[in-house]
């Protein structure tokens, strides 16, 4: 056995380890619901903003295949009075202008930008062109179902409500292929949970990219290297005394990844931007700058230290193995791992299995942040995104 000072600092960063990632995982999340349980704040829905002129706003890149399909689906939105659609081709190579310029309605508007600059910079020069005085925000990828956008609009009837986010959802038939398809649900089933908790007490740090709508008057240009503007724009909104509420009931639906890899360039951009947040946006590390301090440094940041936390934890049990109780523990973690591997396994010889999935997805997840800090250390973040599939 190591020598005892030096047994005693491993026994303690060993339980410290294992304390901040519960309180990443269960203890955030149990704290915010009891929150939200016995400190609620609901926002008020009402008829009165359902006469509000609406308009949406898409930034799209090379999505010739899929950006007609998506304005018909948007523009099948009802009640809801939907004044314009706005399209900004983000240096398309392909013809997603002229998909664009097909759809015959006077509310579809295409704007090409001939040089790519990244999605940030298209929603601000958007924006200021928009008739409404609610703003949707929407990427190409996913179906909205017909009262989606009405339902946000409905929860803006609450004066205190500036931004409102919709729910994403996964096709169940698209769930049940894969081992990575499994663990993508059961990862966006508890970040919904976490989120609907987090709306029913303060506010949610953030918005679903794919879906949310926000008063056009607390619109604030974001920078343009910007990668997470759907967290950027709403914690905007937030700063000025507003708050961003979660809308289940505003459904926008996707295919989750049948892959890690696919899931995993998706995941490597987020996690990078929410890294990238802590220099773009400092103030908000600061309690008192910060209304949503506590739900945005667990939920967004914390994180983040994850897969260091787990590797130290590894490491240190590891050193400890001549303690039965650590032994214990470290065969554990190996375990835990070893059927993680085994999902990837059989997510590589296109094979189901619903045993293996949260591990997979879970160790898929904190490799990616790893990759994910690498980039923003290296200064390796890019604006500009690219498909998945």
């Amino acid at each position: 056995m190591m020598p005892h000072p030096w047994g005693q600092i491993a026994q303690a960063v060993f339980w410290g380890c294992c304390g901040g990632l519960l309180y990443i995982y269960v203890g955030y999340p149990l704290l915010v619901w009891l929150m939200a349980r016995f400190r609620p704040r609901r926002a008020h829905t009402g008829e009165e903003v359902h006469a509000s002129p609406v308009s949406v706003v898409i930034a799209a890149h090379n999505e010739e295949q899929r950006i007609a399909e998506k304005l018909r689906n948007l523009l099948a939105s009802r009640d809801v009075e939907l004044v314009d659609v706005w399209v900004g081709s983000d240096g398309s190579t392909d013809g997603t202008v002229a998909a664009a310029r097909s759809v015959d309605d006077p509310r579809v508007c295409v704007v090409e930008f001939r040089e790519r600059r990244g999605k940030a910079s298209v929603l601000n020069d958007l924006v200021p062109r928009c008739a409404g005085d609610i703003v949707v925000f929407v990427d190409v990828r996913q179906e909205l179902e017909r009262d989606a956008i009405a339902r946000l609009v409905a929860a803006l009837s609450d004066p205190t409500v500036g931004v409102a986010s919709g729910e994403l959802r996964f096709r169940p038939a698209e769930t049940e292929r894969t081992v990575a398809a499994r663990g993508v649900g059961a990862y966006w089933s508890y970040e919904r949970w976490i989120r609907r908790n987090e709306s029913g007490f303060r506010g949610v740090p953030g918005a679903t990219g794919a879906l949310y709508a926000m008063r056009k008057s607390l619109f604030r240009p974001i920078p343009p290297q910007t990668i997470l503007d759907d967290v950027v724009i709403p914690m905007q909104a937030v700063e000025q005394g507003y708050r961003c509420v979660f809308v289940p009931d505003a459904i926008a639906w996707d295919t989750p990844s049948t892959d890690c890899r696919a899931e995993a360039i998706r995941k490597r951009r987020t996690i990078a931007g929410a890294a990238q947040l802590v220099w773009l946006r400092p103030r908000w590390l600061l309690p008192w700058k910060n209304p949503l301090w506590w739900e945005f440094v667990s939920h967004k940041l914390a994180r983040l230290a994850s897969p260091v936390l787990l590797i130290a934890a590894l490491c240190t049990s590891a050193a400890l193995a001549a303690v039965p109780l650590y032994r214990l523990l470290l065969v554990l973690q190996g375990v835990f791992y070893a059927s993680a591997a085994v999902g990837w396994g059989l997510q590589r010889a296109g094979r189901s299995s619903r045993c293996c999935a949260v591990q997979l997805m879970f160790v898929t997840l904190n490799a990616v942040t790893l990759a994910a800090l690498w980039d923003a250390l290296r200064g390796h973040c890019t604006v500009r995104w690219r498909r998945a599939v």
